[in-house]
């Protein structure tokens, strides 16, 4: 049996693993993310070597995934420079000769995260990661939620902390979900992010953090009613991360609508695959081309 090709596409690095299942999936070649000419003919030339027949893509974004939009299978207008309407699913298809299955990195986790780790056997949840950016991936009824052309989480309206004078960072938006609280956000408050902060500055973080992630996890439960939200990404290895948002959340909901299992302790849990839930979800969409 041919091995499938599992590509995560991410703003900083490229990771092209190896496959048929999450117990023989390896990881062939880690390749900067700098210009697409030169990182996707890095990813061709390791798929080519190893002979794929079929390759899924979990990438940064925005993308675009309708079949009937002329921009099918691009990065769109992303903020990485030299990137903006790449054609990822035609050259890779092209040049390998091979189905190219495309989604969000975020999505790619979640189904990840849905096969093998900390959603397995739900049918609706959620996986967030708070780092460089925020972004969702959201599985509602067994599949990834699309649209027009697909959620974007870290961009939701949050109210800021009373003690908060940050303009916020997200170049769209100023003082959105990820323009208060992912990794630029908190280097433009202490001149450094995640585990590289001082003491007090990373209680100070961790408090900003988890005021305005509690307030976009509220979002989650209010409009597609999770039955698990996973939190991954950079800035959640801050010390306590995952008590403080439970809390803030928490305070978020105001006891409405005061059901139980927003309390328990595994409703906002880490990756159970820890750094794989990305290839492992580029694997699930590989998958799916040879069905």
């Amino acid at each position: 049996m041919r091995p499938l090709g599992a590509v995560e596409l991410g703003g900083t690095k490229t990771l092209v693993a190896i496959g048929n299942d999450l117990d023989d999936l390896r990881e062939h070649a880690r390749i900067p993310t700098t210009d697409p000419v030169t990182t996707l003919d890095a990813v061709v030339e390791v798929l080519s070597d190893a002979e794929v027949s079929a390759v899924g893509v979990a990438s940064f974004g925005p993308i675009e995934m309708r079949a009937s939009n002329r921009w099918s299978g691009h990065i769109t207008n992303t903020p990485k420079p030299g990137w903006s309407f790449t054609p990822v699913v035609a050259t890779l298809a092209e040049r390998l000769e091979v189905p190219v299955a495309f989604d969000t990195d975020v999505n790619g986790a979640a189904l990840g995260e849905g096969e093998w780790g900390a959603a397995r056997g739900l049918g609706t949840f959620a996986y967030i990661t708070v780092g460089t950016g925020i972004g969702g991936g959201l599985v509602v009824a067994g599949k990834p939620l699309h649209g027009a052309p697909h959620p974007e989480i870290g961009h939701v309206a949050v109210q800021r902390h009373p003690e908060d004078d940050h303009p916020g960072s997200c170049p769209f938006h100023r003082d959105c979900l990820e323009g208060m609280s992912a990794g630029p956000a908190l280097e433009a408050r202490f001149a450094r992010a995640g585990a590289e902060l001082e003491e007090a500055d990373a209680a100070r973080a961790l408090e900003f953090v988890a005021h305005y992630l509690g307030q976009g996890l509220r979002n989650l439960v209010y409009s597609i009613a999770p039955e698990r939200i996973i939190v991954g990404g950079g800035v959640s290895k801050l010390a306590g991360f995952y008590e403080s948002v439970r809390s803030s959340l928490q305070r978020s909901l105001a006891g409405y609508p005061g059901d139980d299992s927003h309390h328990a302790p595994d409703f906002v849990v880490a990756p159970g695959l820890g750094d794989l839930s990305g290839l492992a979800g580029a694997l699930v969409l590989a998958r799916s081309q040879t069905r």
